[in-house]
């Protein structure tokens, strides 16, 4: 595909994410300490395009997930966080060095066996993580996407909840207390269950409170689903140059009625099971392609286009929401691309639609030949069993 043709393409879809970007932000400097299989490590990055090579098992992932970690106060490995300390030690700590608008800003995290996790920006910790959450937003796109097809349907909750956390934090809180509220709505039926009693009265405080978030919930979700599905597709659409017909479907208990009376309607269900069986957190998305889900009708290719275009999907909506750019990080995407794709891919997230970004690959060979034809700064580093060194 020429290049230009691909760019006006760009251009004319999406005018926003090329012209709108209002906050200029990367990362500068990044240094690690007793994390995963690092003992210590620190980087001077290029704003532009970072590339680490080495062999599987060396550590390539493990900054990627160092710079995520930076951004979300997590993992998106691992959910606890001491199992990303190195092993022997009992702490590990993360800094920073970001520039955003050309002010300097510096983001630690340390995490120590036995105490709290703390988050600090300019040395001042956060009284609350959720501040954080969307200040540095980025994107990763990895083999463990694979999951947002093959896994159950939280898993593509928590992709919905990602996305729209970074930039609305009234959800990410509303979504939290709506979890709260569930958790001791279900420790009250598996009480009951366990006394063969049922109280009506108790239940209702909690459901009063269930309904007014989850009805939260499903509106904001809904909304940024009627978004994201046209950007997705024509991602799609560009990375995968084939005419197929994909679709995303929200599905929720909430499309078929109000909450109060689903709550209503399955209050013996739920004093039977012992958990609260309507709401959404039964929420889920249906991945189509011609009609039929594409976990068993998509071949290797359509699913991995399919789950690079929702990333780059996210990637967009952000940027025009936020009016920044997230970092993108790219872990190991190319083993199952073909040659095309992987060019054209690499010609999207080089352009300036994009902004930083971060590649790990096993072939450095390879990472080479695709930017042969792409004029745009990059660095290259080679990992080998938890040393980082500048080759380019």
């Amino acid at each position: 595909m020429d290049y230009s043709v691909l760019k006006y393409s760009i251009w004319m879809h999406f005018p926003s994410v090329l012209c709108l970007i209002f906050v200029a932000m990367h990362l500068k400097l990044l240094s690690v300490v007793n994390f995963k299989n690092y003992e210590e490590a620190s980087l001077n990055l290029s704003p532009e395009i970072n590339v680490f090579v080495g062999n599987n098992g060396q550590g390539k992932t493990n900054l990627l997930d160092a710079i995520y970690f930076l951004s979300f106060c997590k993992s998106y490995l691992n959910p606890i966080d001491k199992q990303s300390i190195r092993i022997g030690e009992k702490f590990f700590l993360l800094n920073g060095e970001y520039f955003k608008n050309d002010k300097k800003v510096y983001i630690s995290v340390s995490v120590q066996e036995g105490q709290k996790k703390k988050v600090k920006r300019n040395k001042q910790e956060y009284d609350r993580l959720a501040e954080h959450i969307g200040q540095f937003p980025a994107v990763v796109i990895s083999p463990y996407d694979r999951n947002l097809i093959s896994e159950g349907s939280e898993t593509r909750r928590k992709f919905i909840d990602s996305i729209i956390s970074q930039y609305d934090r009234m959800y990410l809180d509303t979504l939290i207390r709506y979890n709260k509220v569930l958790q001791q709505r279900n420790a009250l039926l598996k009480q009951f269950q366990e006394l063969r009693i049922f109280d009506q009265e108790s239940i209702e405080v909690w459901d009063a409170q269930l309904i007014t978030l989850g009805e939260q919930v499903f509106k904001k979700r809904a909304e940024f689903l009627k978004d994201f599905i046209p950007i997705f597709q024509k991602y799609f659409n560009l990375i995968s140059e084939e005419s197929e017909l994909i679709s995303i479907t929200y599905e929720s208990q909430l499309k078929k009625g109000k909450f109060a009376e689903l709550l209503d309607a399955s209050s013996k269900k739920d004093s039977a099971t012992g958990y609260t069986n309507a709401g959404i957190h039964k929420d889920d998305l249906v991945f189509l392609i011609h009609e039929h889900p594409i976990k068993k009708y998509g071949s290797q290719g359509q699913q991995k286009s399919f789950l690079i275009a929702l990333k780059l999907a996210q990637f967009e909506l952000i940027s025009e929401l936020l009016k920044m750019k997230p970092i993108l990080l790219l872990d190991d995407i190319f083993d199952k691309l073909d040659h095309q794709r992987v060019e054209r891919l690499m010609k999207l997230v080089s352009d300036h639609a994009f902004g930083q970004v971060f590649i790990t690959d096993t072939d450095a060979d390879r990472i080479e030949k695709v930017f042969q034809q792409i004029d745009i700064e990059r660095f290259v580093f080679k990992v080998e069993s938890g040393k980082v060194e500048k080759i380019g």
